[in-house]
């Protein structure tokens, strides 16, 4: 992780290597004391990785407290399924956001048909912190497809809204506080600015390379903004990349596994809940994930 008070990058945050066992992630946030920039808390980034026919991915039911899940795809294809009902495939370019608040289980699986063939798995998965008014809110899932969200055009780039407010258009995904998620695709020499909309902004380079005011980045690399400052986004080459910020978290949060609160009491109390299930079942999914040896 490098700082800089010169440029227009704050700092940079290079994502790391998990082995979540199917695969092998990026983990961007949290990292050190950087926890989050603007609502966003957790941030892996998956793949590229090409499966063989048969192979997949298969995340067993496992439960969520205080927050909301968000997985967007540049390629293939994920079903979610969750303690509500619903059971939804998600493929690029659409958003699938899940809203824990006082608690929820779902499962992430390879669907049937991408399985059956080889296929290959590009996406962001994050977690973004629910305000302290909504951390126990009714559990909620929503899905919004590609055509439904807004998608700005210029010279050599297409920026779509995922979540939040940008670039004069609003998604029609339910936030909880002021996001920018937009998802950008860009061919080599395409640029655009971005404006300090938001306290807190970052860019993140999915593929390809980009510059910010001349100043290279990476692929995998997040580049924290420094605050009232607008960056020229530029693509060295084709380039895929994530635009991400909003208002600062309302106070510190605690990560335990898949449980995130502002008071150490809630996530004992969904300890003892997934361990003596007391969570709602995924119908039709007997599986679960157990709790990790504390």
């Amino acid at each position: 992780m490098t700082t800089s008070t010169t440029s227009s990058i704050a700092y940079r945050i290079p994502g790391r290597a998990r082995d979540l066992g199917e695969l092998v992630v990026r983990r961007v946030l949290p990292a050190g004391r950087h926890q989050s920039v603007g609502p966003f808390l957790f941030f892996d980034h998956m793949g590229p990785v090409d499966f063989a026919g048969g192979q997949g991915i298969d995340v067993r039911p496992h439960p969520h407290i205080g927050l909301a899940t968000v997985t967007y795809l540049f390629e293939g294809a994920i079903r979610h399924h969750d303690s509500l009902g619903n059971d939804q495939e998600i493929i690029p370019g659409d958003v699938n956001w899940m809203t824990a608040g006082r608690g929820i289980v779902h499962a992430e699986r390879t669907p049937a048909a991408q399985r059956a063939r080889g296929w290959r798995l590009h996406g962001i998965q994050t977690w973004v912190a629910l305000p302290l008014a909504d951390e126990q809110c009714e559990p909620a899932f929503a899905h919004h497809p590609a055509a439904s969200l807004p998608l700005i055009e210029g010279n050599g780039y297409q920026l779509r809204v995922v979540a939040g407010r940008a670039f004069g258009q609003e998604a029609p995904v339910k936030v909880h506080s002021p996001t920018l998620y937009v998802a950008a695709e860009m061919r080599a020499g395409a640029q655009f600015t971005l404006s300090p909309e938001y306290p807190e902004q970052a860019v993140y380079v999915a593929s390809g390379s980009v510059t910010i005011d001349g100043e290279a980045l990476e692929t995998g690399v997040l580049a924290v903004l420094q605050a009232e400052r607008a960056a020229t986004i530029a693509a060295s080459e084709n380039a895929q990349v994530m635009l991400l910020g909003g208002a600062p978290i309302d106070g510190p949060r605690i990560i335990w596994w898949n449980f995130v609160a502002s008071d150490p009491a809630l996530l004992e109390t969904a300890k003892r809940n997934w361990r003596e299930q007391r969570f709602d079942p995924v119908p039709g999914d007997d599986e679960r994930i157990p709790l990790p040896e504390e």
